[in-house]
């Protein structure tokens, strides 16, 4: 039981993509900042790894727990592949917002009129109502 809470409390906040944009889970600062804490024990993919690996061992002795089991396995191997290409757990950091300036966002007025509908549609339609 404890062993599942420390791998929800692990998993629970998504890294930070090298490309592209990463979508934060609901409260995940929170967790973000305990992860941070524990610095390259919790950053490095080597040790979730091993992490991963340990915690299947004991689970793997009762018939009840040997799903868990499988999946902890897999983890770890998805885990080493991810270290060995690299990879570590990189905090996502809301970067402050810069306020667009009134006027800089136009770059350039359009040059061109808006598209008009041709002189027979723009004529008065008849009043239906009175």
């Amino acid at each position: 039981s404890a062993a599942g809470v420390l791998v929800c409390l692990l998993e629970y906040p998504r890294s930070r993509r090298k490309k592209g944009s990463t979508m934060e889970r609901c409260g995940q600062k929170y967790l973000t900042a305990v992860v941070k804490l524990f610095g390259p024990l919790t950053r490095n993919y080597y040790v979730r790894a091993v992490l991963h690996a340990a915690l299947a061992v004991p689970a793997g002795f009762l018939l009840s727990t040997i799903l868990g089991t499988v999946c902890l396995g897999i983890a770890s191997g998805i885990y080493l592949l991810a270290a060995v290409r690299g990879e570590e757990w990189r905090p996502i950091e809301q970067k402050p917002r810069e306020r667009p300036q009134v006027g800089g966002t136009i770059k350039q007025p359009p040059s061109n009129p808006p598209p008009r509908p041709p002189p027979d549609a723009r004529k008065k339609q008849p009043e239906v109502g009175g």
